[in-house]
């Protein structure tokens, strides 16, 4: 199960990039999480859930946003989604293809708030 590393990559840059200064409880982690990147979104919101247990994150949801996986086909010069079993293109059939999204894992925001008492 490696999703229980990712949610630890998810854990590390997020705490890299919160204020030193203040406070803050971390409420949403915004993801990036392409078709073809290799993860089993439950498990790995499972797994963050679990290590996120008495840090700034604990309690935190992940916001996953799912990108397709795009390709440019070569032989006729279509954009378009795919099915990440067939790697062919829907307009041809052709299999010579660019790959142009689809493999992204990446934390795109943090929403933060300062926790209660804190002045």
């Amino acid at each position: 199960m490696h999703e229980l590393s990712v949610a630890q990559s998810i854990v590390d840059i997020v705490l890299q990039h919160l204020p030193k200064e203040e406070d803050v409880a971390v409420k949403s982690v915004g993801l990036r999480l392409g078709a073809m990147a290799g993860i089993v979104p439950d498990s790995l919101e499972f797994c963050f859930g679990a290590i996120t247990k008495g840090t700034p994150l604990e309690g935190a949801v992940l916001a996953i946003e799912h990108v397709s996986l795009r390709a440019h086909c070569n032989e006729c010069g279509t954009d378009a989604d795919i099915e990440p079993t067939l790697f062919a293109c829907p307009s041809c059939g052709g299999r010579s293809l660019t790959i142009l999204s689809g493999r992204e894992m990446q934390v795109k925001e943090i929403e933060v708030e300062e926790k209660e008492g804190v002045r």
